[in-house]
């Protein structure tokens, strides 16, 4: 069952881009959380997630090997719509994921439980999630943990997109100065050849003035 688009979907989208995460390289810091979730909630694959139009993106993942797969047949697609943990207990029975291709093939997922990774001004980007190839729950302290986590992995997001704002800026202003170096030069240069062309220039004759006559 495909997930129900978020009421501010495009605003969602658009604030998405913004971060100009997907299709990144892997980053430390990223990974470093991802492997922390799946350790405190004993899950086999934990992975973070960006969901765009048609897919969800691994920006880390753990335990899996794939980049992305269809927003249609995503997990997180459905995690993104709701405030908190979004949690499946056991896949194959729940008549939305009975039937999909996660599982009922490779990886075969029965349990996911994901933390949606909700920006400052509220848009759901992705998810922190964890996956496990058995029926299970998570404890309280796991939930909590799993919470708490994803909250870094958005702080990490609005640094690395401020980062990104900072760089454009100093590149922007970078390019101002050298505009502004070269229009000093051009002036600079313009004076200098107009002293050159006055400098080559024959002194006139100044003209005498006739006096008045004395009435």
């Amino acid at each position: 069952m495909t997930a129900p688009l978020p009421a501010s979907e495009k605003k969602r989208l658009k604030v998405l881009w913004q971060y100009q995460v997907l299709d990144t390289v892997p980053e430390e810091v990223f990974d470093d959380l991802t492997e922390l979730a799946a350790r405190i909630c004993e899950a086999p694959i934990a992975m973070i997630t960006l969901v765009d139009e048609n897919r969800q993106w691994f920006k880390s993942k753990v335990g899996v090997t794939i980049s992305e797969t269809s927003r249609d047949i995503s997990f997180c697609a459905h995690a993104i719509g709701q405030p908190d943990l979004f949690i499946v207990s056991d896949a194959t029975k729940d008549e939305r994921f009975a039937q999909n291709p996660l599982v009922i093939s490779e990886p075969k997922v029965r349990f996911y439980a994901g933390a949606p990774l909700v920006t400052p001004d509220g848009h759901a980007l992705g998810t922190l999630c964890v996956i496990d190839k058995v029926a299970r729950e998570l404890r309280p302290d796991q939930k909590t943990a799993l919470r708490v986590l994803a909250r870094h992995v958005m702080t990490q997001l609005e640094l690395r997109r401020h980062s990104i704002e900072l760089s454009k800026e100093k590149k922007q202003r970078e390019r101002l100065q050298d505009d502004f170096d070269k229009l000093r030069e051009n002036l600079a240069e313009a004076r200098r050849q107009l002293r050159q062309r006055k400098a080559r220039s024959p002194a006139r004759p100044t003209r005498k003035t006739k006096k008045s006559r004395k009435h």
